[in-house]
């Protein structure tokens, strides 16, 4: 196998070891679908995760997006399979792996020239932004898609958006306001955190929300949808979880003013 092959896998296992694997999955599963990543493999993605960015692209891809390639920036490199054409004992062609290679790709955000669609998307200056500053929480703004409107990465102290929802940005701050009051969240989706991050962003929402529009409708499936893996009531979740949620709001609005 090829060394440098070797060091990309040999990567992503020492990340299954230290047990960032879960969290990369969680956000690699739905890529965005306007991105070429979109296509790789899960694998690939998670690569791409583990590198700071959520779209990468080769070099000619850039180009085609009318974007260039910073100087000093350096290559991430994804696997690609060697495939070749072979005849089979009934004479029809099967594609049969030969091994793999590596492809460098570079990051978005060593790139730059024209904006692209979803760099257009102006994040508000959402209520409570600057808890997420004193945190050392950086907030971006990302591709999305339907199924994915952003995470909070407790690794790169990062909340990524797709979305410019108030709701949103409440979900990820409670995610890492719940993990300093626990100290470490559990990696991946994990039903109580989940719960406790859309409980404590409906409660944020009614406290210091300025958007209008309701919606308690999608966070309550989002919170059945939860329940049902812990065999309870969307009622008996929010209830087990209550002691959490309330640690979470109060250490979200330390020192705020009283909400009139």
């Amino acid at each position: 196998m090829n060394a440098k092959v070797k060091e990309v896998l040999a990567g992503v296992l020492d990340r299954f070891r230290s047990g960032d694997i879960p969290e990369a999955m969680a956000v690699a599963m739905f890529p965005p679908a306007n991105v070429p990543s979109a296509k790789w493999s899960l694998l690939n993605r998670t690569v791409m995760f583990f590198s700071g960015t959520a779209d990468a692209r080769g070099f000619r891809q850039w180009q085609a997006a009318g974007r260039r390639i910073k100087k000093g920036s350096k290559a991430v490199y994804i696997l690609v399979p060697f495939l070749k054409k072979v005849k089979n004992e009934a004479g029809a062609e099967d594609e049969a792996l030969l091994g793999f290679g590596l492809r460098p790709v570079y990051r978005m955000e060593d790139t730059e020239g024209q904006p692209l669609d979803y760099q257009q998307l102006e994040l508000p200056a959402f209520p409570l932004l600057h808890r997420a500053a004193e945190w050392g929480i950086s907030v971006k703004a990302i591709p999305g898609n339907y199924r994915f409107f952003g995470y909070y990465s407790p690794d790169r102290k990062e909340i990524a958006l797709a979305t410019p929802a108030e709701k949103t940005f409440f979900h990820e701050l409670s995610h890492a306001a719940h993990e300093r009051v626990q100290a470490k969240l559990k990696p991946g989706q994990d039903p109580l955190q989940e719960i406790v991050a859309e409980l404590s962003a409906q409660v944020l929402c009614r406290m210091v929300g300025r958007q209008p529009g309701d919606s308690f409708g999608n966070s309550y499936h989002y919170i059945d949808s939860y329940a049902q893996k812990l065999n309870l009531s969307p009622l008996a979740a929010c209830i087990k979880v209550m002691a959490d949620v309330e640690k979470v709001i109060n250490l979200i609005l330390a020192a705020e003013a009283p909400v009139s």
